[in-house]
């Protein structure tokens, strides 16, 4: 079994077969390219263009996911607060930023008002500050 998750070590890090191929890509990319500037023809250019398009969906697909990532962690995070401290606090909740949402996922549910006070009164401001601050901390591995 895994350690805990804690400040430490919550970062996720993409699976080894995703920097793999990333690499592959890139060297391959970097081939092609070369190969059309020193023996210029239209089939080189061709996959010169091909592998660049192949490393700019390789890396669209993280970076999509990721943005779905956020848009869930919003939703949830705004359901979450809005259970916790009432829906008169809605318009307060839509005035925390997404980045701070995130990182006030890490949060219980003992320490989240807390936190949330401090994120509206802006004595807590970056998710650095924000994730330093929680202290029971609940993990998140269900990441892209």
């Amino acid at each position: 079994m895994s350690q805990p998750q804690n400040f430490s070590n919550h970062r996720a890090m993409p699976p080894a077969s995703y920097l793999a191929a990333g690499l592959v890509l890139l060297v391959f990319a970097g081939r092609c390219i070369w190969r059309a500037a020193t023996d210029p023809s239209f089939d080189a250019l061709l996959l010169a263009l091909v592998a660049l398009a192949l490393l700019i969906v390789w890396n669209a697909s993280r970076s999509r996911a990721m943005v779905v990532q956020d848009r869930v962690i919003r939703h949830e995070m705004r359901l979450r607060l809005e259970r916790l401290l009432g829906a008169n606090r809605r318009a307060d909740i839509e005035r925390i930023g997404l980045k701070q949402l995130i990182a006030l996922r890490f949060a219980s549910e003992a320490e989240l008002p807390a936190l949330v006070e401090s994120v509206l009164a802006g004595k807590l401001e970056s998710p650095s500050e924000i994730k330093r601050a929680v202290r029971d901390w609940q993990g998140d591995t269900l990441r892209v």
